[in-house]
């Protein structure tokens, strides 16, 4: 886990939209026939209007996996704490850490993102160069029209996808600690275990189990990669976590990583179902970011995917 460096957003100006921002109206996608997607489901696109901003405007969850930033400054106490304190992070440009393994945090925006063909959304992270701690990247129609992320996650596929060592579906329990000060036990649905330890010289809240989990126990599921992070010194000091070629958020890509800066692309158009197979998305209304490796790192920790904003690239922030 490298130490936190903070960044503000700037100015996050892409393409210009070709949507009229000055229309109130909602537009069915496919008036009166089946939906792009194969299913049925009515989905609507919400139109950008003259209030629209770029940036994602609501956190519906926030579960971390435990991790060393997890309870770190911040008290809550349920899950709408949480997601306020997310919120509030990813407004100022600050990190969110995501804890180990399937730690995830939904986000939705106040419009539809529209599948250009092209890179359609993106993802602040933290990455630097030796350092990426990959989060994988889903997405959500609002097909039922309630305004909540309870209809179909898809994965957008990246440069792991179908490649041996990355396991589809993989699930991990986390054990809350008997006592303060201890790192959290879990184990997977592959017969495997480990723990996430508790680093006492740096961060020094009583758990690393989330608070506002009240049960003894909680399992994560989504997409492992296969971790490749390693020692460089031979002696523990210097932890290397290389990068993934591209598909995934906090990830120092060389291909989706557009400008020198700390921040991924995403093409709608690389969704895929649970066996893999592509999906005709025109717009998504949801985004789920969720950490991909269960590794640690030495005296760095875990590794944890770090989100600190997402944003609709295809139109200017006119906050």
């Amino acid at each position: 886990m490298q130490r936190i460096l903070l960044i503000t957003l700037a100015a996050l100006v892409c393409l210009t939209c070709g949507c009229n921002k000055d229309d109130e109206v909602t537009t069915p996608v496919n008036p009166g026939g089946d939906d792009p997607s194969g299913d049925d489901t009515g989905a609507v696109q919400r139109l950008i209007t003259a209030s629209s901003t770029a940036s994602c405007n609501e956190v519906f969850y926030f579960l971390p996996a435990p991790g060393q930033f997890v309870n770190e400054r911040y008290n809550a106490a349920t899950m709408e704490e949480a997601c306020a304190y997310a919120m509030e992070r990813l407004e100022t440009g600050q990190y969110v850490s995501l804890g180990a393994f399937g730690g995830y945090l939904v986000a939705g925006f106040d419009h539809s993102i529209v599948n250009t063909g092209g890179y359609d959304f993106a993802v602040v992270g933290n990455a630097f160069e030796g350092s990426s701690e990959p989060g994988i990247v889903w997405v959500m129609q609002d097909e039922n029209r309630n305004g909540k992320p309870d209809d179909t996650w898809y994965e957008l596929a990246g440069s792991e996808t179908g490649k041996e060592g990355t396991i589809q579906d993989y699930a991990v329990t986390y054990y809350r600690p008997e006592a303060a000060g201890q790192s959290v036990r879990w184990t997977d649905n592959k017969g495997g275990e480990g723990s996430v330890d508790y680093l006492a010289a740096y961060h020094k809240q009583d758990y690393y189990y989330p608070a506002w989990v009240t049960g003894n126990s909680y399992t994560l599921r989504g997409t492992r990669l296969e971790a490749r992070n390693y020692d460089q010194s031979g002696n523990g000091t210097n932890w290397i976590q290389p990068a993934y070629d591209w598909g995934y958020a906090d990830n120092f890509s060389a291909v989706d990583r557009l400008k020198n800066d700390k921040t991924n692309y995403f093409k709608i158009s690389n969704a895929v179902d649970a066996d893999l197979k592509p999906v005709n998305l025109p717009f998504i209304d949801f985004v789920k970011v969720q950490t991909a490796l269960c590794t640690k790192s030495g005296w760095l920790g875990e590794n944890s995917t770090e989100v600190c904003g997402m944003f609709d690239c295809n139109m200017p922030d006119n906050e």
